[in-house]
């Protein structure tokens, strides 16, 4: 569930310990593990046809992994080994060019402010400037390493860590993003989205409150309005404004958070724009920005 929220486009499972005496590589057994998930990944929206693989494996003779299986142990499978599905897989439509943009997961003090990340789009260099949101701090770029070497420049997928001049400890926290200066992220307090309630015992309306976490930022947030439902199988949207939404509904509402944070319009920037809401330590519901207020 949590994979297809963050945008995970296709899904390839695994059916391990198939070299099991009691199963002895059966077809029967690895149709019945696939026919008693295939409903739950369906409900969440992946497409058995284009998006999932299922592929036979034993992870401890290494087995269905890295090369193809003999036909001689599974007669009934004859398609890629994991490793190299894998890498025939699309490669992912990444943000090359465009302004630069990396999340703060995560920061430490050593011989100056270290924030670390994902670039989700875009380019930066040492000795740029760049602007840090939301309390719009201009920094500069002193030193950068991609997986713990270091480098001069950084582009989108690479996980860095980027030490920053002209910025204090307290002046910078996880979820603020790292953005350049000509076009900085959007940030806001009051945003429409589109939330779909996964589980939750009772009903939500306004006034609802719950933590939302999107990219790395986590927040406090109020359902301020119900603006209407969508159906899900036609995504049509109800004339009328609906009292509450209960569990398995799709609603367009509007959401106020208690601080201002940075976030985009999921249709121009998925990653910036998708979200989770939490309560009691359950993942109720996930959603999407559809436009920023103010």
């Amino acid at each position: 569930m949590l994979a297809k929220t963050a945008g995970v486009k296709h899904l390839v499972v695994l059916v391990n310990k198939m070299d099991d005496p009691t199963v002895e590589w059966s077809e029967g057994r690895f149709n019945e593990c696939r026919d008693k998930i295939l409903p739950y990944l369906r409900k969440l929206g992946f497409n058995p046809q284009k998006d999932l693989t299922f592929i036979p494996c034993s992870g401890l003779m290494g087995l269905g992994l890295k090369d193809q299986l003999e036909e001689s142990q599974c007669p009934w499978y004859r398609g890629d080994a994991f490793i190299p599905f894998i890498d025939s897989l699309p490669s992912l439509n990444r943000k090359m060019g465009g302004p630069f943009v990396m999340p703060v997961v995560d920061k430490y003090k050593d011989m100056g402010m270290v924030v670390m990340g994902k670039v989700e789009a875009g380019e930066a260099k040492k000795g740029q400037s760049l602007l840090l949101m939301p309390n719009r701090t201009t920094v500069v770029v002193d030193q950068m390493w991609s997986d713990d070497e270091e480098v001069t420049t950084v582009g989108p997928g690479e996980n860095v860590k980027i030490k920053l001049k002209g910025i204090e400890e307290d002046d910078v926290s996880p979820g603020f993003v790292l953005c350049d200066s000509a076009n900085p992220i959007k940030t806001g307090r009051i945003f429409d989205a589109q939330v779909v309630i996964l589980e939750h015992k009772s009903i939500i309306c306004a006034g609802y409150s719950a933590v939302m976490h999107i990219h790395c930022a986590a927040e406090e947030v109020t359902v301020k309005a119900l603006i209407c439902l969508v159906d899900k199988k036609s995504g049509d949207k109800s004339k009328t404004r609906p009292r509450f939404v209960k569990q398995d509904q799709v609603a367009i509402m509007r959401v106020e958070c208690a601080g201002v944070i940075c976030m985009e319009v999921f249709k121009l920037f998925p990653q910036m724009g998708r979200f989770t809401l939490r309560d009691e330590g359950k993942t109720i519901a996930i959603g999407k920005v559809l436009k920023v207020i103010e």
